[in-house]
């Protein structure tokens, strides 16, 4: 089984341990606060699993249908976790107009505040986990989950200074205020992913220091071509696609040309992971006498 998938499923499993904490903080205290705490919890279980379903559909080797693989199907996902973020925003507001409006009323708890606060600790510490990872796997579908675990750890931080304030002062409008503010951010996050997502699946092009990498390893091992033009990238998941005419002697032989691709395509493949590279020969009178000077 596919690593990144093993951890998409962890995901879950660690989603539906902090859900049972949230709860059972919820049912210690009856706070709204912590109530809409848990309830952004369930969207975070829902997010692991549509993230085990793009990972499993991403790592399906390349076929007849999808000859350039299915990497495409973690923006999916990811743009799917961004929606979830904004409805998790949505309850969130809805129950903090339930605590400004008087209809829930909170009781003190330590042991119900620290078993929220657990679960907190619980979620940055995975979050973390999978940021790192799914960057280092070029996985948007981890990244993203991880990145919605890290807003449900600024919710819960919010909650529970509201729920700690309310206790102390007897504003019960308080937690009301910051759930709102916490709302807000968690709304901020997901448009932010969803952003992310839509530009993956518009094909966007690779990060300037990507192309310019590239074209320094045209010109250096390009040797015997005379340029290099029309230089294209797009960006699929984990996958790189960069495509770009060579222009060689017109009377260099096939075998020559062929060399030189395969020398540009392996060097490439080394400094770029993931990269695909595909390269058009054309003879010296196509030459535009602009774009990647071979040295």
């Amino acid at each position: 089984m596919d690593q990144r998938l093993r951890i998409a499923i962890a995901s879950i499993g660690v989603g539906l341990v902090v859900l049972a904490l949230k709860y059972t903080a919820y049912k210690l205290t009856g706070s709204v606060a912590l109530y809409s705490d848990a309830l952004e919890t369930v969207v975070n279980v829902a997010s692991s699993v549509a993230a085990v379903i793009a990972v499993w559909f991403a790592s399906k080797p390349a076929d007849s249908n999808h000859p350039y693989g299915h990497d495409k199907a973690e923006y999916f996902a990811a743009v799917v976790v961004g929606v979830m973020i904004v409805l998790a925003a949505l309850s969130i507001f809805q129950a903090a107009w339930r605590g400004y409006t008087g209809h829930e009323t909170a009781v003190y708890s330590a042991v119900g505040l620290s078993v929220n606060a657990a679960a907190a600790v619980i979620n940055g510490g995975w979050a973390w986990f999978l940021i790192r990872f799914g960057k280092s796997s070029r996985s948007p579908a981890l990244i993203a989950d991880g990145r919605h675990l890290l807003t449900d750890v600024v919710t819960s931080v919010g909650v529970l200074a509201g729920v700690g304030l309310v206790f102390l002062t007897g504003w019960t409008q308080l937690d009301a205020a910051l759930a709102v503010l916490v709302g807000i951010n968690v709304l901020w996050t997901g448009w932010h992913i969803m952003k992310e997502s839509i530009s993956g699946l518009m094909d966007e092009a690779a990060s300037v220091d990507t192309l310019n990498k590239i074209r320094g390893i045209i010109s250096e091992q390009g040797q015997g071509a005379l340029e290099a033009h029309d230089l294209r990238s797009r960006i699929a998941g984990r996958t790189t696609f960069i495509d770009f005419h060579l222009v060689v002697p017109g009377t260099m032989t096939v075998e020559t040309a062929h060399e030189i691709c395969d020398r540009i395509e392996e060097t490439i493949g080394e400094d770029v992971p993931g990269a695909r590279v595909t390269i058009h020969v054309e003879p010296e009178h196509k030459a535009k006498h602009s774009g990647i000077v071979v040295l």
